[in-house]
């Protein structure tokens, strides 16, 4: 069963999620710690939200929503750091933590706009009701 919870601390067996993603080539894990580290991102702003998905207690998938760094006033969110687990992909995961967090945007937010830079990632979007955009600092775009 699979269990989508928010995180007010970064727990020490992120490390692992980590370490398999930079093994594929995405850093981004790797910033999110850092950020949380430093202070420069902890996901605490109003409507920020970092959620992981958990299988049997262990960490499969995490996600989260920040005040878009690109449109920083008004009502855009930035859907960022969606990483699951080669395991558990193609299971549902990653759609769960995106609806999780739209259900989470939907108080605060009116648009939400994210980057991806793979074909797969772009497909998996469009299919959640993302549209792709030509955008400098976004590809993807969903009206709430």
């Amino acid at each position: 069963m699979l269990a989508i919870t928010q995180l007010k601390a970064l727990p020490p067996e992120l490390v692992d999620l980590e370490r398999e993603a930079s093994k594929q080539g995405f850093k981004f894990l790797g910033r999110l710690i850092e950020e949380w580290r430093t202070g420069s991102n902890r996901f605490n702003k109003p409507g920020e939200r970092l959620l992981v998905a958990l299988a049997a207690g262990n960490i499969v998938g995490i996600g989260g929503l920040n005040v878009d760094p690109y449109k920083p006033i008004g009502d855009t969110a930035r859907l960022r750091r969606l990483y699951v687990a080669s395991s558990f992909r193609r299971r549902g995961v990653g759609e769960a933590l995106v609806y999780a967090l739209l259900k989470e945007a939907s108080g605060t937010f009116r648009v939400i706009r994210l980057s991806t830079d793979t074909e797969a990632a772009a497909a998996f979007y469009v299919r959640l009701g993302f549209s792709a955009i030509e955008d400098e600092t976004a590809t993807h775009i969903k009206f709430l």
